[in-house]
């Protein structure tokens, strides 16, 4: 891909976390201006968790997605990134989180070490993290509490809700920085209670998404996720984003997709409902840039 985009296209930032923001920043690269990518930094496990875990530091993973996602011509770098070790004591660990742990450690700011993590990948946007501060996801699962990422999206219980220890973690200022001047913000699908969710949990954040110019789109999975949203709906995904604090002004979903949406009960959460062909051919996935030709669309 190239390493460039046309600078008179519009400001996205696109939040989230997971293979889903990664899908949704390759479909703005098509039409985008300026691209910023703020993820979740609540994910515990894995090589994510071990980092964490020995170094106190906010989660690597879905960052590092995003920098792959928003690669440009860079030889090797894109894939070398992605390669996990498979045996001794690296067992398990990404390459890319590995990068990003040393980048963190030589320079000392973890913004910092993104920004050239992204110059070394050609990165054609910017990545950033919801907070700067290792942060523990915590949900109330039918009046439970549970605490840790993994542990939520392997409860079989109805998530109630879901907040951040600590719950006044502060936002990355160029985060807020981006949402103050986007044009659009784009929700991206995806685990909606343990990679959306954990980025508009941050207060700081979810200001900005109530102040900013931009037109705010939550992009609605395609099926449930079994067990974290099994039972509900596109309307209760976008109720569960509305409930949580965050602004929404349209919401796109698949029209004739698995995850039932009704355009009635979207409007009467104050939201417009926006049906649109944007699933892969075999309806699992999103395709990119089906899903960029409808978010385009918006402006």
């Amino acid at each position: 891909m190239s390493d460039r985009l046309d600078r008179a296209g519009p400001k996205v930032v696109a939040l989230g976390g997971g293979h889903g923001l990664a899908m949704t920043l390759r479909g703005l690269r098509t039409y985008a201006g300026e691209i910023t990518a703020v993820a979740s930094v609540a994910d515990d496990g894995g090589s994510t968790g071990r980092l964490r875990r020995d170094f106190d530091v906010p989660a690597p993973g879905d960052l590092r997605k995003c920098l792959v996602a928003l690669a440009g011509d860079a030889p090797v770098w894109p894939e070398a990134f992605e390669h996990r070790f498979a045996a001794g004591d690296l067992e398990g660990h990404a390459l890319g989180n590995l990068m990003i742990l040393g980048l963190t450690e030589t320079l000392g700011d973890f913004c910092r070490a993104l920004d050239e993590a992204g110059k070394l990948l050609h990165a054609v946007g910017r990545v950033l993290p919801a907070t700067t501060e290792p942060v523990v996801l915590k949900a109330d699962i039918e009046g439970e509490a549970v605490q840790g990422q993994v542990a939520v999206q392997n409860s079989a219980g109805r998530i109630r809700r879901v907040e951040l220890i600590p719950n006044d973690a502060p936002a990355c200022p160029d985060a807020l920085l981006a949402i103050a001047e986007a044009d659009q913000v784009v929700l991206a699908p995806g685990s909606l209670y343990t990679s959306l969710l954990p980025v508009l949990c941050v207060p700081e954040l979810r200001e900005a998404l109530a102040a900013t110019p931009g037109v705010v789109v939550q992009v609605c999975n395609l099926r449930p996720q079994v067990p974290e949203t099994n039972g509900l709906d596109g309307s209760d995904h976008l109720r569960a984003v509305l409930e949580h604090g965050a602004r929404v002004d349209r919401f796109l979903y698949q029209h004739d997709g698995i995850l039932a949406a009704d355009d009635e009960t979207i409007r009467a959460l104050g939201v417009e409902p926006v049906p649109a062909a944007v699933a892969g051919p075999d309806g699992s996935a999103h395709d990119p840039v089906e899903l960029a030709e409808a978010l385009h669309a918006l402006l």
